[in-house]
């Protein structure tokens, strides 16, 4: 069945519009919202979208709306993803633009800004364990994880360098894995 394109578009903004705390916390949303009650990707794909995603400029949610709106109408679908992953955001963003300073100061703001950190925190661990899960499947991907996070706390490393050589291990991992298959 063809999804409309109006259909697709209503979606992501409705994901939009309720994605606080940027991509990192987008992946319970997508699997809810495009996995649970529409079937339209399975749950491998969509940690496969998001893993890209992190992995190219720009905005991960912006990213991996363009993937998932591609898969189901091509071009069209990856433009009605991504406008309707961005319009709300950009609304609110002209809209609080002007009165940000003066808002921020309000105690009912702070308290609103406090309380939602606490439900990032929970999303980003939704997303770590959603990850975890497709990610560390052996104890090779365990030992790299436990390689680069050390990277990454104890030395400091960018995060770039850090997932262009993540990449590149992935890529001699199942290149060596795909040949001892083939050898036996």
């Amino acid at each position: 069945m063809k999804i409309r394109l109006w259909e697709i578009y209503k979606v992501f903004i409705k994901i939009g519009m309720i994605l606080i705390g940027g991509g990192y916390v987008i992946l319970p949303i997508l699997k809810d919202e495009i996995i649970k009650s529409r079937n339209w990707i399975t749950e491998d794909e969509l940690v496969d979208y998001y893993a890209i995603s992190q992995s190219l400029p720009g905005l991960i949610a912006a990213n991996i709306s363009i993937f998932i709106g591609y898969k189901l109408r091509g071009k069209l679908g990856a433009i009605m993803a991504t406008l309707g992953m961005i319009t709300a955001p950009f609304l609110c963003i002209i809209a609080i633009a002007s009165i940000v300073s003066k808002i921020s100061q309000m105690p009912t703001i702070k308290g609103i800004l406090w309380g939602v950190g606490f439900g990032v925190i929970i999303l980003i661990i939704s997303s770590v364990k959603e990850m975890w899960s497709k990610s560390i499947t052996d104890k090779f991907s365990f030992g790299i994880f436990c390689l680069f996070l050390i990277a990454i706390l104890k030395w400091n490393i960018a995060p770039a360098p850090i997932i262009i050589s993540a990449m590149i291990i992935g890529i001699a991992y199942q290149f060596v894995k795909f040949k001892i298959g083939e050898n036996k």
